[in-house]
């Protein structure tokens, strides 16, 4: 909740340069595997570069489960988000990657590295090969992703992004001094900056909070989380898929929000995409 008053404090205050015909309500979902296949098929090497506590493997399992629903909630409020997903699922059969392709709703496919190792940490050569096997990967399904979510939120190799057809990134954030709502530009990307992130202890009178003063000012407003953040601790890692409570959480009050203000026409639903294509004629 601290943090919460002083992202709240600390935007009323601040002056974003600039602005635009409405606020653009954007939210992005990070899969860090998306498949317990994964964590079958690395033997446990990335353990460590996807989650502090829990193997990929059991990750993989419980964002199995997630993912799904959280397309059909969203499905069910007609509502476009970006969905980050890890290029190496593309390997494993009857990938979450088709259960987007098949949503009523036409998403945001972007990319969130391919083995979810931190970009600082890779070299030039590296950090190309994860972009050539993300097409190469992505490709096969169709998709030709255009939003670069950085794994661990490491921003590196913009150039390469660049070369890779990429559009958009989501730059550096987890704190009130680094957040923002802005999307700003990097030689030809943008950075669709991240505004605040989301998890099952937020509060949603703040994230309401942020949403008028996004409306007032006519800023983006740029909500993430992993598609894990949601499953509740007293009831485990390992509990069936009723862990996951959308009707009752802040996302559920938060979208039920932003559509009352859609209503009134204060702003749009974007994804980290079309955010950038609204961006593009007012900073180029």
């Amino acid at each position: 909740m601290l943090s919460e008053i002083w992202h709240l404090t600390f935007f009323s205050l601040r002056k974003f340069p600039v602005h635009f015909e409405n606020c653009m309500f954007i939210v992005s979902i990070d899969i860090d595997v998306g498949s317990n296949k994964l964590g079958i098929i690395n033997k446990g090497r990335n353990d460590a570069d996807v989650h502090r506590f829990m193997s990929e493997f059991e990750v993989g399992e419980v964002e199995e489960s997630v993912v799904p629903m959280l397309i059909g909630f969203f499905d069910e409020l007609e509502v476009p988000v970006t969905f980050a997903v890890r290029g190496q699922l593309a390997e494993v059969e009857n990938s979450l990657l088709k259960d987007l392709l098949k949503s009523s709703v036409k998403h945001d496919i972007g990319a969130h590295g391919y083995s979810h190792r931190r970009f600082t940490d890779l070299s030039r050569r590296e950090a190309e090969d994860e972009l050539k096997s993300i097409a190469s990967g992505m490709g096969r399904f169709g998709i030709k992703p255009k939003s670069f979510v950085f794994p661990k939120n490491c921003v590196a190799h913009l150039d390469l992004l660049e070369n890779y057809g990429y559009t958009c990134y989501r730059g550096k954030g987890g704190s009130f001094s680094s957040d923002g709502m802005y999307i700003d530009k990097s030689g030809s990307l943008f950075d669709v900056h991240p505004t605040s992130f989301l998890w099952r202890g937020s509060n949603s009178f703040f994230g309401k909070k942020l949403i008028d003063l996004a409306c007032k000012r006519k800023l983006p407003c740029h909500f993430w989380f992993h598609s894990w953040n949601f499953v509740l601790p007293t009831q485990g890692y390992d509990t069936p898929v009723s862990r996951i409570r959308l009707d009752d959480i802040v996302l559920k009050q938060l979208f039920t929000y932003a559509k009352r203000q859609a209503e009134k026409c204060a702003l749009t639903f974007e994804t980290m995409a079309s955010a950038t294509q609204y961006a593009y004629d007012v900073l180029c």
